[in-house]
C-alpha cells in the first residue's frame, strides 16, 4: 500500500470513528481487512445508513454511486479505497 492510501486509510477511520460516535475504538483497532458488520467491527445496519450519509456530507458520494457498489461495504479497505477513488475524481 502508498503512503497516499495508508494516510487516507487512517483519516477515514478517524472520521468513521467520530461519524458513528464509536468510542470503544481508535483508528488503530480497525483493521483493514476487519468486516464491517457482524463479527467484525460489530456495525449493524443502522450504522450503514449512517455511513452513506457520511459519504454523502462530507465525500459528496451520491447514494446512487453506493447502492450500485454495496459490496464495498465488505470490509473496511473495500470502503476506504471506494471512497478514496471517489474523493480523487472531484
Amino acid at each position: 500500500m502508498d503512503e497516499q492510501t495508508a494516510n487516507f486509510r487512517r483519516e477515514f477511520k478517524a472520521n468513521l470513528i467520530e461519524w458513528l460516535q464509536i468510542e470503544d475504538k481508535t483508528p488503530d483497532d480497525i483493521v483493514d481487512d476487519e468486516p464491517l458488520f457482524g463479527e467484525g467491527l460489530g456495525l449493524d445496519s443502522l450504522d450503514a445508513v449512517e455511513i452513506v450519509i457520511m459519504l454523502q456530507r462530507k465525500y459528496n458520494i451520491n447514494q446512487r454511486e453506493v447502492d450500485e457498489k454495496r459490496e464495498v461495504f465488505t470490509t473496511f479497505a473495500t470502503l476506504s479505497d471506494f471512497v478514496q477513488e471517489r474523493s480523487s475524481r472531484q
